[in-house]
């Protein structure tokens, strides 16, 4: 079965992509840490990786948010994903409610079937 979700926040540049996505293929009982994904996909690899979300914070126009691999600060324009571990920046353009590549529909169906 082919997993069913919506973009609720979507974020790129030419290597990376930030998303969030709601899941509508799992069970109604399902943790809502499972229905909300943060995933940072690294476009060259196909590699998906699952953000383990900790806290957001908002004023006005500046999203943020705090997961254990990193920092993510974003407006309606543009954002910065700063990674924890191995101190990566990229800036990103945000990109919510466009659609995404066939690269990136194929890399997170793939991840979400595993």
């Amino acid at each position: 079965m082919k997993p069913d979700f919506t973009c609720l926040y979507f974020l790129e540049n030419q290597t990376h992509a930030v998303i969030e996505i709601k899941r509508y293929d799992l069970d109604e009982k399902a943790d809502i840490a499972d229905v909300y994904l943060w995933l940072i996909l690294e476009k060259q690899s196909g590699n998906v990786q699952k953000l383990v979300f900790r806290s957001m914070d908002s004023s006005g126009e500046i999203q943020e948010r705090y997961f254990d691999q990193g920092y993510l600060k974003f407006n309606s324009k543009t954002g910065t994903y700063i990674e924890k571990f191995n101190s990566g920046q990229h800036q990103l353009n945000n990109k919510t409610g466009q659609s995404f590549s066939t690269e990136i529909t194929e890399a997170l169906t793939n991840y979400l079937r595993a």
